[in-house]
């Protein structure tokens, strides 16, 4: 029979979800591919097949990447610099050598889309700031060359990444369903859940930058999520970012800017409101189109 069985293809999309958080998986995680493919990769698929597949892959993750875009468009060339494209380049190099070069391309255009929300943000509050630069198996950033004015501020910046992402996955989850596509399917899933990991209320994370628009309450209670997280994932990488927050929030509390948190109630709600809305929306989101676990011997 050609092709992954049911079983088999949902095996590897959990594999693919888990290493978002966990890290590039051990050479014993899953057996090595030699050309993985859009479709059912296999090693009984034909080689034609695998090959197409996994350029329509790219195709259309390319694709899906430019739509959600477009409203962007006009800042890709004071974005697209140099240093952008050669981490980009060298994570897609590295993560093809565990997920494939279609799953490795799709998922940093992804992540391109998540920082480009924060650009279009920054442009627009007239904030000075790097173009992205990104850092294999940890994510991206873009570097404030400016402080933001107040919490309000920063808490909008820091959620313009998350928005443009999970519209970017949401689109490609979408259309992976639509075009019964697997290779889509699961870079929507993986899209998905990037975004939610960085709403996690723990700063240096987008969703740490968000909570600052809330009361300094909140920040502890933040971190306390932030354990619960690391607890359910075991994820090494949000471990480091609660040890570099947590020396992040000492000091916030130690020494309060001035002024800096005092924003009106109606702006705290909004902020409120919003990362709610986002978060209860990615979660309920995450499990389409999972392919049901086969009862045994089924």
């Amino acid at each position: 029979m050609s092709g992954l069985s049911p079983e088999e293809l949902e095996r590897r999309r959990i594999e693919n979800l888990r290493a978002v958080l966990a890290g590039p998986p051990s050479a014993n995680a899953a057996p090595t591919r030699a050309k993985p493919g859009a479709g059912q990769p296999g090693e009984n698929a034909p080689e034609h097949h695998r090959t197409r597949n996994s350029i329509l892959g790219m195709l259309g993750a390319a694709a899906l990447f430019v739509l959600s875009k477009l409203k962007f468009i006009g800042l890709l060339a004071g974005a697209l610099k140099l240093k952008t494209l050669a981490t980009m380049l060298l994570s897609v190099g590295l993560y093809a050598t565990e997920w494939g070069w279609a799953f490795a391309a799709g998922f940093v255009l992804l992540i391109f889309v998540h920082e480009m929300g924060h650009v279009a943000v920054l442009r627009h509050e007239g904030i000075p700031a790097s173009a992205p630069v990104f850092i294999p198996f940890i994510g991206a950033f873009v570097a404030m060359r400016g402080m933001p004015r107040d919490a309000y501020v920063e808490a909008k910046v820091a959620i313009g990444g998350p928005v443009a992402g999970s519209i970017a996955a949401w689109a490609t989850l979408a259309a992976g369903m639509w075009l019964e596509h697997p290779l889509l399917v699961t870079l929507g899933h993986a899209g998905i859940l990037l975004n939610l990991f960085n709403l996690i209320p723990v700063s240096p994370l987008d969703g740490g930058r968000i909570a600052g628009a809330f009361t300094r309450t909140f920040w502890i209670v933040g971190y306390g999520l932030g354990l619960v997280a690391l607890v359910l994932t075991r994820s090494p990488i949000l471990l480091l970012v609660m040890a570099v927050g947590l020396f992040t929030l000492w000091q916030r509390w130690r020494n309060p800017v001035p002024g800096y948190h005092d924003i009106p109630r109606a702006k705290r709600l909004a902020v409120g409101l919003g990362f709610a809305v986002l978060v209860i929306a990615l979660v309920l989101t995450l499990p389409i189109g999972l392919v049901p676990h086969p009862e045994a011997g089924g």
